[in-house]
Formats: structure tokens, sequence, C-alpha cells
């Protein structure tokens, strides 16, 4: 996997990333995603927007068992992530992301695509 400095917009600081545009190594030096296909990032929990969250609970036992998986093996499956306009909004993974979150880790591996004000529009139907 390729590693490299993303610049987020707004002055947030910069961290280190892999990406990919399919979850395996890209078969060039350029990156994935080049396509406009998702790409996937580890991003901090704090600019991740969870603009679903408030409508259902999580599974206080689901949430367990993936903060006990997470800390033997890490997370297996990044969760789904918007991006529109420089903000993140996660869409699904609301059980990993709780585990990530009691858990104290800073970031959480994303698959990250891009869309548009409609595209959010869209998902917040």
């Amino acid at each position: 996997m390729a590693n490299f400095i993303l610049q987020l917009p707004n002055n947030l600081r910069s961290f280190s990333v892999s990406a990919s545009s399919n979850g395996s190594p890209p078969s060039n030096s350029n990156g994935g995603g080049q396509n406009g296909g998702p790409v996937i990032v580890e991003l901090p929990l704090d600019k991740i927007k969870r603009p679903l969250m408030r409508t259902r609970a999580n599974d206080p036992n689901k949430v367990k068992e993936l903060m006990d998986s997470i800390k033997e093996i890490g997370l297996q499956v990044p969760i789904d992530v918007i991006e529109v306009e420089g903000n993140y909004y996660g869409f699904s993974g609301c059980h990993r992301y709780e585990a990530h979150q009691r858990l104290g880790l800073p970031t959480i591996r994303c698959k990250v695509r891009r869309g548009t004000k409609e595209t959010l529009r869209h998902h917040l139907r």
C-alpha cells in the first residue's frame, strides 16, 4: 500500500494514511481513487460526522464483541464515508465506529467516496 501525507481542508492537521481504490495495494505509484472510485484511508474519528447516529441505538453486545476483535486483530472492514466539500459523513459502520470510540482509538479505516450535497440529501432521506 502506498503511504503519503493527506492535507485536509479547513486548516486541519496532516496525518499519514494508506490508500487504494479497491482495498488492495495500488498497481502503480500514482495511488488509488483517480478514476473517481472510493479510496481506503484512516480518518480521525472526530472529523467524521454521524448524521444518522440519533436514529437508532447500537447493540451493546455487538459493540463489545467488535472491541475485543479490534483489540486482537484490528478493524477488518472499513466504514463507508462520503466526502462532501471537505466534510466527511459516515453512513455505515455504527457499531465499528462506537467500538473505536470506546477503545479510545484516534482514527478509523474508511472507504471514502466523493459526493455532492445532493448525494448527502439522498442519504439523509
